[in-house]
């Protein structure tokens, strides 16, 4: 993997993000101003994500409600945005397809403060729209045929208050054509839209990911954490490798874990994998970089951890991490 030949058609993909400053505190170290404490994990899969931009079609990077003080701001991806910039000439040297920071910088969008946990549905309903959930109704709109995948790293606030307003302002027609192009994969029920969505829409394709995407955290039970640790990620990553991976943090929540969490990532690997012919996206029984997962029942379009767990992302570690390194290696001149 890692090169351009023999891919297959770019998927859509939107990326929801509670996504910190680029100098987050580790929440666990239990000091620092709340709008800067947050888990550091989705800038590490933000920079692993920027990598394989060029095998998506990416239409959607969303700010949703995250850090200790439950406050979403866009201004955080727009910032490392601006690291990706000092690196996508050199990146589209190896790759025409990587996009441009310009173009990256036009579709990310704000969501709404305050929607994590208990609050989301407290937030769901009339007037509630945001730049975010009205960007993604755009995107579902658009007049082409492929599915719209959208990554859930944090709550799934803004997709389902897009689901709300197609709901209630179009016809049940409408409607199932809407859902039949979305495509959710959610890291685990970040916030209670997430079972509003499982409740209420037996057809919508969502994968719930509550205990498989742990094999992506460097020390998981069974895994080789010398492939993820912190030596791994200074030496192919945070050093020596541009200002992107310079930014790349050393632990997640935890100060004192240090290395690779990335809890996020396996929402984009499953399908990295796919683009390069591991799995079909369509069937999330298959094995993919970002797990396996069962259906449990045959009546509802609703995927959950196969029971392998953990073991069934960090299998492919030394796949994805040989990946990672090389992409990183193209942000040198």
């Amino acid at each position: 993997m890692g090169t351009a030949q023999n891919k297959q058609a770019k998927p859509r993909v939107i990326i929801m993000s509670d996504f910190p400053p680029v100098d987050v505190i580790p929440g666990g170290l239990g000091y620092g101003p709340s709008e800067k404490r947050s888990d550091p994990d989705d800038v590490q899969s933000m920079i692993r994500f920027l990598l394989y931009s060029n095998d998506f079609d990416v239409e959607g990077l969303i700010a949703t409600s995250g850090t200790k003080a439950y406050i979403a701001r866009k201004q955080n991806i727009l910032d490392i945005l601006n690291l990706y910039d000092q690196v996508d000439e050199n990146l589209r040297k190896h790759d025409q397809r990587y996009p441009t920071a310009d173009y990256l910088r036009s579709i990310t969008w704000q969501g709404r403060d305050g929607t994590y946990g208990k609050n989301g549905m407290k937030n769901l309903g009339k007037n509630m729209d945001t730049e975010a959930s009205n960007a993604i109704i755009r995107i579902v709109d658009k007049p082409d045929d492929r599915p719209v995948f959208v990554c859930v790293w944090g709550g799934s606030y803004e997709v389902a208050q897009a689901i709300w307003k197609v709901k209630n302002t179009r016809t049940p027609a409408e409607l199932e054509r809407f859902l039949s192009k979305l495509r959710i994969y959610l890291i685990g029920k970040q916030d209670n839209t997430a079972q509003w969505l499982l409740d209420n829409f037996p057809k919508l394709f969502v994968i719930c990911s509550e205990n498989n995407f742990k094999g992506m955290i460097w020390n998981a039970a069974g895994s080789d954490t010398t492939l993820a640790n912190l030596t791994w990620i200074d030496e192919h990553i945070r050093k020596g490798h541009g200002p992107l991976g310079a930014v790349y943090p050393k632990s997640g929540w935890d100060p004192k874990s240090l290395g690779q969490k990335e809890g996020d990532s396996p929402s984009f690997l499953y399908l990295v994998s796919a683009v390069n012919g591991l799995n079909n996206p369509e069937n999330p029984s298959e094995p993919s970089w970002g797990g396996q997962f069962v259906r449990p029942d045959s009546t509802k379009n609703h995927w959950f951890d196969d029971p392998a767990g953990p073991k069934t992302v960090y299998r492919w570690r030394s796949q994805v991490q040989a990946d990672f390194a090389l992409r990183a290696t193209w942000m040198l001149p």
